[in-house]
């Protein structure tokens, strides 16, 4: 699970969004980075969260952040989750896991009680440099943004 802390060098990812545009870390150099990391498109607190960073995007974009959403789902799921939804950001189709990993998101979950692997509901704040500013793990789906932008 997230071994990842503030102060750490980002992971340089890289993956394809919902249109197979490719993302990398180098891409985002000069300007922070909002990583937000998602179990599943379309379910009640992914969209939710989403929804929160969609509805506060301006604010964002006025203080030199770009995000980019992430989960193991498809190209197809995650186009047909921003465009449902209007989302103004990428999604990442991280289905072989690769950027979800390298993030130390995926592991053990408990649900109802029982036990499973899945992807963690976790937040990266990175810097203009490439070094993770902040990592939130206790994320307010509905008011995720006022988390990020204080």
């Amino acid at each position: 699970m997230t071994t990842l802390k503030k102060g750490d060098k980002a992971p340089d990812f890289s993956g394809f969004d919902q249109d197979n545009k490719f993302h990398q870390l180098e891409d985002y150099k000069g300007q922070k980075l909002v990583v937000f990391f998602y179990p599943k498109a379309n379910t009640p607190g992914c969209t939710a969260e989403a929804c929160d960073l969609r509805d506060n995007f301006e604010r964002f974009k006025a203080n030199n952040y770009a995000l980019l959403g992430v989960s193991a789902d498809s190209q197809k799921a995650q186009g047909k989750f921003k465009d449902k939804f209007k989302f103004p950001f990428p999604l990442l189709a991280d289905e072989d896991k690769s950027v979800i990993e390298a993030f130390g998101v995926w592991g053990p979950k408990k649900f109802m009680g029982r036990t499973y692997d899945g992807i963690h509901r976790v937040t990266f704040v990175i810097d203009e440099e490439g070094i993770i500013e902040e990592v939130i793990s206790d994320v307010k789906t509905k008011a995720h943004a006022s988390q990020i932008l204080k």
